[in-house]
């Protein structure tokens, strides 16, 4: 299984779109893993994670094409992760389609947010809930709670196919026990985890920084929801976190994490 990492930046990127702080205006003098889209990604070229206001450009810094996409997969309905305009340029009169081409899996909030937007358009939805699990062409997708927005049942996505499996866990916030307990002992392959407040911590419960997000890896690694060995990688970076991606990379070290960056391939 291949994971690229499309966007590893938080809602307002890095540097922070009016952001003057010392890790913005890091990013925009050394540029490099510094420069973070809004969180994205894809798996094996073909499944798409969530889509932000970023994708085209995403999408044209690494030479892929939306047409290669059958599945889009939303994680919830905050806008950095749903840019509901970006839909219409998949279907007439934009293109010469008379479908988007792919399926889209999204809960309850995202597929009311869709359907209101595009009440006629020819849009093939899949509501999805937690920890039910959904096939498609050959992968098994499982969708388990994050603490994020209160009212809205957010998703963090298993992913599975032939042996692999991979855990996609943005905007997570501390997992309830109940979310740890439906992961326990399912020995994935890889984990792309939200470490969105890195060392300067909000009084929001919805996102972790580095030491919430270290105990939420090794909380994973002792049920044995990570195989031994099993690649952990950060994303959903902010400014406001206070942390370049060097400095990140030497925090994370320790513990055998390391952080992600725009483009990054994950392989397993």
């Amino acid at each position: 299984m291949q994971v690229r990492l499309l966007g590893t930046g938080g809602s307002d990127g890095i540097p922070a779109f009016y952001g003057n702080d010392r890790v913005s205006n890091y990013a925009r003098q050394h540029r490099g893993k510094d420069l973070r889209t809004r969180a994205a990604a894809l798996i094996d070229g073909t499944l798409k994670i969530d889509l932000g206001p970023d994708t085209l450009c995403q999408l044209n810094a690494h030479g892929l094409e939306a047409r290669d996409w059958t599945a889009l997969f939303f994680t919830h309905s905050d806008e950095d992760h749903l840019c509901l305009s970006e839909l219409q340029y998949g279907l007439f009169p934009f293109v010469e389609c008379e479908d988007l081409g792919f399926t889209i899996y999204a809960n309850e909030a995202v597929c009311q947010k869709i359907e209101e937007r595009y009440p006629k358009w020819p849009i093939d939805l899949v509501r999805t809930q937690k920890n039910t699990t959904y096939l498609h062409e050959g992968y098994s997708v499982t969708p388990v709670e994050a603490t994020h927005t209160v009212g809205e049942e957010c998703h963090n996505l298993v992913f599975a196919k032939d042996g692999c499996s991979f855990l996609y866990a943005t905007d997570t916030g501390v997992y309830s026990e109940a979310t740890f307990g439906a992961l326990a002992d399912r020995q994935l392959d890889a984990l792309v985890i939200e470490c969105s407040d890195g060392v300067h911590k909000t009084p929001y419960v919805g996102h972790m920084d580095v030491q919430q997000c270290v105990e939420v890896v090794g909380r994973l690694r002792e049920s044995g929801a990570l195989r031994a060995g099993a690649e952990v990688v950060t994303t959903h970076h902010t400014a406001g976190g206070g942390l370049t991606h060097a400095e990140l990379e030497e925090i994370l070290r320790p513990y055998d994490m390391r952080p992600g960056f725009d483009g990054m391939v994950i392989e397993f």
